[in-house]
């Protein structure tokens, strides 16, 4: 398994030290000093509570960070408001941790995870997430004619004949669109959101699961 690099981000002298000790001596993790949080893969950030500003400080550790394809961000924290759910995750936070549950057993695999993209949440606040998401869909997205994935429905149609290796001339005659839709739907899409051809469009959707 690849090593994670590690930092911690915490307000008292205790909790400074007492996360990195429940931290060290494990093999796949190599914590990093205060001056180098920018460059760790997760940064472990403890607040009591968390609060506007909290959410302020996560976010510029987001936008100070060096790492490639951004920064993971686990919260440990011993009271967390729903309604700040999306905003948090936007900021970059991948899981969120009760503090009482910050001891090695559970910390160390939530941080290996992050790494890999992998999001932990409590339950309870995956039933809100999902109640969020549902709301964006419905009131945002869909009457502009777009899913969660950011792709419309006629995108994600024209994207699974692509991934199917079909050309231009078989996807028109399978959806009943003429050539030049489709030739229009592919480019409104790889321009909208920076695609290089059609490949690193089917790559997209299959990340996205659009597809």
């Amino acid at each position: 398994m690849e090593s994670v690099t590690v930092a911690v981000d915490a307000l008292d002298p205790i909790t400074r030290s007492g996360v990195p000790a429940v931290l060290t001596g494990n093999p796949y993790l190599r914590l990093l000093p205060d001056a180098e949080k920018g460059s760790a893969d997760v940064l472990v950030f403890v607040r009591p509570v968390v609060t506007d500003e909290t959410l302020v400080e996560i976010r510029d550790a987001r936008d100070r960070a060096t790492v490639e394809g951004g920064q993971r961000i686990v919260l440990v924290t011993n009271h967390f408001r729903r309604t700040d759910l999306m905003i948090a995750i936007e900021s970059g936070v991948l899981a969120i941790l009760p503090r009482r549950e910050a001891v090695a057993a559970r910390l160390i695999p939530v941080i290996v995870h992050a790494k890999q993209g992998v999001a932990d949440l409590p339950p309870q606040l995956q039933g809100q997430l999902l109640t969020q998401l549902n709301r964006l869909r419905r009131e945002v997205l869909e009457p502009i004619g777009l899913t969660l994935s950011g792709l419309a429905e006629r995108e994600q149609s024209v994207m699974r004949l692509v991934a199917e290796g079909l050309g231009t001339a078989d996807i028109a005659e399978q959806l009943r669109y003429s050539e030049r839709t489709v030739k229009n739907i592919l480019y409104g899409m790889m321009n909208r959101l920076n695609l290089s051809n059609r490949a690193h469009a089917v790559a997209y959707a299959i990340r996205v699961k659009a597809i």
